[in-house]
């Protein structure tokens, strides 16, 4: 729980938002394009500096345009957020939701006032398969009642989907909320938020950043298998997983959560949404945090979280 202190805040970066922010990136997109056909007609250079010229036209195209496929409960931030924590949940787990809201989640205006001190949380879920039915109508009614969720439009909420929910989820935030960590959490997880963010708070400074409780084990080949991974080959013959952090709960810095969000169309999934971000994860130059205190046992003790 959250100490009572409500003068407390947890220290962030500040960063002011340009107001006219959608007139720059039209104007940083142009010029870019100019320079890139410069380049090209011109031949004075190829290879490092157009590549770095497509990266950058990449993040501005990328910043702002996804807005149309969010449906958001709150207003843009304007400053740096220390974090934005986005509960994973399902149609038919509202009983979970509302015992998160009841233990360690703040609830209306304090909700509000937790994000002045930089920490943004909400319930993450998509829409159903069959749009407008009684289970989009029920959340409908509880994000009028709660105003607690991020619903990813363009994302159809089912268990078999999460890979997909995970690109979806890093790609929505990063367009909505500049933070320095964005972390991913189960509805059925408890959180010590208070020891949570002291652990964030003293990572801030650390530009690629992968925490969680990281784990291996074998890759299921047999089909009809809990667990069966469709993509068993692509990990050779010991038929074992790269180390990854486990689903439950883990954390993403803004630059890797910024590259899934720019590579979002072309980054592989596998059966499972922790095997799939651990994948995107691999290639770059991460910092893996191993943090055991996030590994979320049944068992109540020094951990910072655990499963309810």
């Amino acid at each position: 729980m959250m100490p009572s202190n409500s003068t407390r805040r947890y220290p962030f970066k500040g960063h002011q938002a340009d107001s006219g922010r959608g007139h720059t990136i039209t104007m940083l997109v142009m010029f870019l394009l100019a320079c890139l056909a410069w380049l090209y007609i011109g031949g004075r250079d190829s290879g490092k500096k157009i590549a770095d010229l497509e990266l950058e036209l990449t993040l501005a195209r990328s910043q702002g345009y996804l807005h149309k496929h969010l449906n958001w409960s709150a207003t843009v931030s304007s400053q740096r957020l220390l974090a934005v924590i986005g509960i994973y949940t399902g149609f038919g787990s509202h009983s979970n939701r509302n015992r998160i809201r009841n233990t360690w989640m703040q609830t209306g205006s304090a909700l509000r006032k937790l994000e002045e001190k930089g920490i943004v949380i909400r319930f993450v879920v998509g829409r159903s398969a069959n749009r407008g039915d009684s289970l989009d109508r029920r959340i409908n009614e509880e994000i009028l009642e709660k105003n607690d969720f991020l619903v990813l439009e363009s994302h159809e909420e089912a268990a078999e989907e999460l890979p997909q929910k995970a690109k979806h989820f890093f790609s929505s935030v990063t367009e909505y909320w500049d933070a320095a960590f964005y972390v991913k959490v189960d509805d059925n997880i408890h959180l010590n938020l208070d020891k949570f963010i002291n652990i964030l708070v003293s990572l801030r400074d650390k530009r690629r950043v992968y925490m969680g409780c990281m784990k291996s084990g074998e890759v299921i080949s047999q089909e009809g298998q809990q667990w069966y991974e469709p993509n068993w080959w692509k990990f050779g013959d010991e038929k074992s997983y790269f180390r990854h952090a486990a689903a439950p709960l883990y954390v993403l810095s803004r630059d890797l959560a910024q590259y899934i969000n720019i590579n979002s169309a072309s980054l592989n999934t596998y059966a499972h949404e922790d095997i799939s971000v651990g994948s995107w994860m691999i290639g770059l130059d991460a910092e893996y945090i191993d943090e055991r205190r996030l590994c979320c046992s049944s068992m109540v003790g020094d951990d910072i979280c655990s499963t309810g």
